[in-house]
C-alpha cells in the first residue's frame, strides 16, 4: 500500500521542464508559419501550459502561459526580437492567448486536485482496510495494536507511531492523540511525532483517528464476547464434570458402600455357618479395596485439574515401572508380556505417577480384552522412549478415540460386555504422561484390538550405559 503523502515533483524540475516546453514551442512555430496566421499560432503553447499545470499546479501553469507569451511576442509578433507590438491585432491575439492559458491553468489545476483527492481517498480506503483486517483478524487486540502502529506509519509516511490502549501521556518527543469511543470515555492512544507536519497531523485527526476508534471499539467489544464465550464454554464444561462426578458418586461410590453395608448387617446374624461369614468378609475387603481404588482416582484427577500433579523426577527404568504397575493393578493380569530393547536408557521421570499410568493402561487392557494376553514393549526412537500397550479386545471405532481420554466418560456398550469402569483411568494416564513431559495415543481397528502408545522424552543427562 503507497503512502497517503502525495507531494508535487520537484519546483526546480517544473522550471527547467517550463522553460524547456516553451523552448520546443517556440521552435515549432517557425515552420508552422509557412501554413497559418502568426496570430493564432500561439495555440501552440497551450500543451506545454497544460503538461506544467497538470503536474506543478496553477502557479506554475500562469508562470509557463507568462513564458510562453513573452516568448511568442519576443520571438513571432512583429517588430521580431522586441518586447513590442506593432499591430494592434497582435494584442488582442496575445491577450486572448494570456486568458485562455490562464482557463487551461485553471482547469488543470481542478483536475489534478480531484485526482489527488481520489487516490488519497482511494489509499485512505485501503489504509482503514488494512488497519481492520489487523485489528479484526487476530485473537488479541493488545497485541494487535503494535502491528497496527507500524502499518499506520508506513501508510503516512511517519517516522514511527504507538498505539496504547486506555489513557496514555505524551512526551517532549511524541504528541498523544486520544481514542474515544461512542460514550466519550478514551479507549486507546495514538502516539505520533511530534514533529509532524501540520497536514499530516490534520489529516490523522480528521480521517484516520474515527476509523481507528471504530475499529478498536469493535475489537475490544469481540474481545469481550470471546472472554464471555470461553468463561460460559468453561462453566459448562464444570457443570458436566459436576454432573459426572454426581453420577460417579451416586453409582460407582455408592455400589460398594451398599455392598459394605449389607455384608455388615449379615455378619450380626447369629445363624450364619462359618464358610458364608468368610465369604460376606472378603466382600466387605474386596469391595472396601473397589472403593478406596475410585476415591484414589478422585484425588489424582482433582491433582490433575488443580495443576498439583508436580512430577518428582528422577531415574527411573521402565521395566520396573511396568512390572511395578501390574503389581499395584486391581486387575488380575497374569498373562503379561513385557518386552525392552537392549539400547533403552533409564528416564527421568516421576515413578509413583508413571506407575499410576500404566497401572490404569493394564486395567483398561485386562477389562476390554478379557483372558487373551496383554503384552507391552518399550522401544527408543530418536529421543524419546515408546512403550506400546497392546490388548486384543473389540477395539475403539474412530468415532469414540477423541473421547476416551475424557474424565468419566465410558463408551457405548457393545451388547454383550457391561462397562464396570468408572471412566476415569483413561483421563489420569493421559495426565500423569504429559505432566512427565510424555504424550500418549491410541491406535485401533474394530474386532482386531487396541493400541495405547506412551512416548517419553530421553533426558539430555541419560546415563552414558544404556540397559543390558
Amino acid at each position: 500500500m503507497g503512502r497517503l503523502q502525495r507531494r508535487r515533483p520537484d519546483a526546480r524540475v517544473g522550471i527547467a521542464i517550463s522553460l524547456l516546453v516553451v523552448a520546443a514551442a517556440t521552435a515549432a512555430i517557425y515552420p508552422l508559419k509557412q501554413i497559418a496566421p502568426t496570430a493564432s499560432l500561439s495555440v501552440v503553447y497551450l500543451p506545454a501550459v497544460l503538461l506544467v499545470s497538470t503536474y506543478w499546479g496553477l502557479w506554475f501553469g500562469l508562470g509557463t502561459s507568462l513564458l510562453a507569451a513573452a516568448a511568442f511576442n519576443f520571438f513571432h509578433i512583429p517588430p521580431v526580437g522586441k518586447f513590442t507590438i506593432a499591430d494592434s491585432r497582435n494584442w488582442v491575439a496575445l491577450a486572448a492567448f494570456m486568458i485562455v492559458a490562464a482557463v487551461v491553468s485553471t482547469i488543470a489545476e481542478l483536475a489534478r486536485s480531484r485526482a489527488v483527492d481520489a487516490d488519497r481517498g482511494r489509499g485512505e480506503a485501503d489504509l482503514a482496510a488494512a488497519l481492520a483486517s489487523e485489528l479484526l483478524a487476530g485473537k488479541d487486540t493488545s497485541h494487535a495494536l503494535a502491528r497496527t502502529a507500524r502499518l499506520l506509519a508506513s501508510a503516512l509516511g511517519m517516522p514511527s507511531a504507538a498505539i496504547e490502549l486506555g489513557p496514555a501521556a505524551g512526551d517532549p518527543r511524541r504528541r498523544a492523540l486520544p481514542l474515544r469511543g461512542a460514550d466519550g470515555g478514551q479507549l486507546g492512544t495514538l502516539l505520533v511525532p511530534t514533529s509532524l507536519p501540520s497536514g499530516v497531523l490534520d489529516r490523522l485527526r480528521i480521517r484516520v483517528v474515527p476509523t481507528l476508534e471504530a475499529l478498536i471499539a469493535i475489537a475490544l467489544r469481540r474481545d469481550a464476547m470471546q472472554a464471555e464465550a470461553v468463561e460460559t464454554a468453561a462453566l459448562r464444561r464444570s457443570d458436566d464434570v459436576k454432573t459426572s462426578l454426581l453420577r460417579a458418586v451416586s453409582h460407582d461410590l455408592r455400589t460398594p458402600l451398599t455392598a459394605i453395608v449389607a455384608a455388615g448387617h449379615a455378619l450380626r446374624s447369629e445363624s450364619l455357618s462359618a464358610e458364608d461369614r468368610t465369604e460376606l468378609s472378603a466382600a466387605v475387603v474386596d469391595e472396601g479395596a473397589r472403593l478406596a481404588r475410585l476415591v484414589d482416582k478422585l484425588l489424582d484427577l482433582s491433582k490433575l485439574q488443580g495443576g498439583g500433579a508436580e512430577p518428582r523426577r528422577e531415574w527411573v527404568s521402565v521395566e520396573e515401572v511396568v512390572v511395578t504397575a501390574r503389581e499395584g493393578s486391581s486387575e488380575r493380569i497374569s498373562d503379561l508380556r513385557v518386552t525392552v530393547d537392549p539400547d533403552v536408557p533409564e528416564i527421568r521421570a516421576d515413578a509413583a505417577q508413571l506407575e499410576r499410568a500404566f497401572a490404569n493402561l493394564l486395567e483398561n487392557a485386562r477389562r476390554y480384552g478379557g483372558t487373551a494376553p496383554v503384552s507391552v514393549h518399550a522401544r527408543r526412537v530418536g529421543p524419546r522412549v515408546l512403550v506400546s500397550v497392546v490388548d486384543q479386545g473389540p477395539g475403539i471405532p474412530p468415532a469414540e478415540r477423541e473421547r476416551i481420554f475424557e474424565p468419566f466418560y465410558r463408551g457405548p456398550r457393545d451388547g454383550f460386555r457391561e462397562w464396570t469402569g468408572s471412566g476415569l483411568g483413561l483421563a489420569i494416564a493421559k495426565g500423569f504422561v504429559e505432566a512427565n513431559g510424555g504424550t500418549i495415543g491410541v491406535q485401533s481397528l474394530p474386532g482386531q484390538g487396541t493400541t495405547f502408545v506412551v512416548s517419553l522424552p530421553i533426558s539430555a543427562e541419560e546415563p552414558v550405559t544404556a540397559r543390558a
